[in-house]
């Protein structure tokens, strides 16, 4: 029986995008310097060994005739992920595959060291070499699948994104913010002048601060036996279902930046946790692409995370971690703060959109071939100025060098995150409209029925329907970009 024998190459697939996740983790947290290179040379074979495997010439007969065989609903669907699956990663040649793995690791690594040392001059090589790998395999993709080059990208991120969809609704979102950001500072400002900002002082010891993202953490629905808290350069989610990696980085000034970083990726994790574990061998059990799961990340960080309700309950508990007592206005005009900023993760819901249209517009030009790495600092320094007023052109380290994804070939993720945080406030506005409790229950620190709700319609349908139709099902219509923007002008506006 043929899906049989696609069931058997699952379970041995898990295994090793199991031990390739946790290797990742590892090295992103725990790895010292100079494990680099061995570390490289393992991820890089045995992510040859994962390519090999999957891209074995044999499933494609076996699909085929799997798709013959009398199965129930779920191995249908299976298939049809199987089968998308392996048109997307015989796309590649395994050598091609082992030479970028090792090429991203190499300069993964790299970038770490010189950030930290604003060194830009000593990683444009080392970029140019992973852009170079990613046009190359751009054109394998794009060739395959008869997409543009940048959508064949976006398809490992996203199935079904396309530029053409996208980007209309981004120049929509960029005309509105660069318009809606003046004025949410002007509001900010109006307020603050009636109340003077009450500082979040003091120094917050790290162990204090993990204690109470921990607290956070198991609150909101993570499973602590299935998971855990470490540090890195910059916040993740990795692992694997059963055992779900998350990180933050603290600063002793200001608790509110690692414990919004614990949030934002115990959504990641919730999703992860509560994939369907039945189909977790499966293409069909995975998460439904990058947008769903910033949908999820944000969900948590924005919707829950900024909204008042929450810290009616979350202000005690952080009052017992740390020591410090707030009331309900001294901590909003923090947990509501907007600023015009340089550094993505660290940015406001407001303008935080902006930071990732950016990025979006820029590599595909880079992708494209009509910027080249060299010229990446000025594009970027010209698009910061432009939308958010701020200068980068000195200090590129808070410019092209913030992110991991560029140095590690991530090319086409960009665009999910502000997909995802469209798609988290209609999914908001879909839970409240049929739970108008909900914000009663957040007030109260109870989740428990907003995680039933995110359950059914999202985390347990795994990667069963396409990013729209999981949508569609989810919130009774389409991406609407309204709710995102009402929630802002709700939160935000005059």
């Amino acid at each position: 029986m043929s899906f049989q024998k696609l069931d058997d190459l699952g379970h041995k697939l898990e295994a090793l995008e199991h031990a390739l996740a946790i290797l990742g983790a590892d090295e992103a947290t725990h790895m010292a310097v100079g494990g680099g290179e061995k570390r490289a040379e393992a991820m890089s074979a045995l992510a040859g060994m994962h390519h090999a495997r999957a891209t074995a010439p044999e499933i494609a007969d076996w699909i085929a005739a799997a798709e013959q065989e009398t199965l129930n609903e779920e191995q249908q669907a299976a298939v049809r992920e199987f089968r998308r699956q392996y048109t997307n990663m015989t796309c590649l040649p395994v050598e091609f595959v082992e030479r970028q793995t090792t090429a991203r690791m190499r300069s993964e690594q790299l970038w770490r060291d010189l950030r930290a040392k604003n060194d830009w001059a000593g990683f444009l090589p080392a970029l140019e070499g992973v852009v170079a790998l990613v046009r190359e395999e751009a054109a394998l993709r794009a060739d395959v699948l008869g997409l543009d080059p940048y959508d064949a990208l976006m398809e490992q991120y996203d199935p079904g994104n396309r530029t053409a969809d996208i980007t209309p609704v981004f120049v929509e979102l960029k005309t509105f913010l660069r318009g809606f950001v003046p004025e949410a500072l002007a509001v900010q400002e109006a307020r603050l002048g009636k109340r003077p900002l009450k500082p979040l002082s003091g120094r917050y010891a790290i162990d204090k601060q993990r204690e109470l993202g921990l607290a956070m953490m198991a609150a909101v629905g993570f499973d602590l036996t299935h998971g855990s808290l470490s540090v890195s350069h910059h916040p993740f989610c990795g692992g694997v279902p059963s055992d779900v990696r998350i990180t933050t980085r603290y600063k002793t000034t200001d608790f509110l930046s690692a414990l919004m970083g614990v949030l934002h990726e115990t959504g990641h994790a919730l999703y992860e946790q509560n994939l369907p574990e039945a189909w977790a061998h499966w293409p069909l059990g995975k998460a439904r692409g990058m947008a769903v799961h910033e949908s999820q990340s944000l969900f948590v960080e924005k919707q829950l995370g900024r909204n008042p309700a929450f810290w009616r309950w979350a202000l005690p508990v952080v009052e017992r971690h740390l020591g410090e007592a707030w009331s309900i206005d001294d901590i909003l005009p923090h947990v509501h703060r907007v600023e015009r900023g340089l550094i993505r993760i660290d940015a406001d819901e407001v303008t935080y959109p902006l930071h990732v249209i950016l990025r979006y517009e820029l590599e595909q030009e880079l992708v494209s071939g009509r910027l080249e790495v060299a010229d990446l600092p000025e594009a970027w320094d010209a698009k910061m100025r432009e939308y958010l007023g701020l200068s980068t052109i000195d200090n590129p380290a808070d410019g092209p060098m913030q992110d991991g994804h560029w140095p590690g070939a991530a090319f086409g993720y960009f665009p999910s995150y502000a997909l995802g945080a469209m798609m988290a406030a209609q999914q908001w506005s879909a839970l409240m409209r049929e739970y108008p409790s909900a914000e009663g229950d957040l007030a109260r620190g109870d989740f428990a029925a907003i995680n039933d709700w995110r359950r059914e319609r999202v985390w347990s349908q795994g990667s069963r329907w396409s990013t729209p139709d999981l949508l569609e099902r989810a919130t009774g219509e389409k991406l609407n970009a309204t709710y995102f923007v009402n929630h802002l002008k709700q939160r935000y506006g005059g």
